[in-house]
């Protein structure tokens, strides 16, 4: 994957980062093991402070997406699991909400907006879902 940052923008570049890794993941372009290029490679790359890129894995660690293995370098991690399925659901249903109020604002229906998810959902790398057991 190609990491790019753009020095114009008002977001910071470690954020620029962790949002391109995490949109990486989300739509499959980045998969659970793939090596991440070192802190030092990707900071040459795209010429900015190594402490830069270190901040934006650190965080991305400290969220479950990243793990570091010593020696070995960094890779993307498995999906958290460690929050239970209510607290997960807890979690997206207050995202779903920033969602809808926005939807509202910006004038769209229901209908609308349930085809904007329906056609991008597609987009996306979901978890495949488990048998019933």
């Amino acid at each position: 994957m190609q990491f790019l940052c753009d020095t114009t923008s008002r977001t910071p570049i470690y954020r620029q980062l962790i949002d391109q890794v995490r949109h990486g993941v989300a739509r499959g372009k980045l998969r659970v093991g793939d090596r991440l290029p070192s802190v030092r490679q990707l900071s040459r790359e795209l010429v900015v402070n190594p402490n830069t890129v270190a901040r934006a894995y650190t965080e991305l660690e400290r969220e479950g997406t990243l793990i570091t293995q010593q020696g070995r370098g960094v890779f993307v991690a498995p999906p958290r699991t460690d929050l239970t399925k209510k607290a997960r659901r807890k979690q997206l249903g207050e995202r779903l909400d920033l969602l809808f109020v926005e939807a509202v604002h910006l004038g769209f229906t229901a209908d609308e907006l349930q085809a904007m998810v329906q056609d991008r959902i597609g987009q996306f790398a979901f978890v495949e879902e488990k048998g019933n057991e």
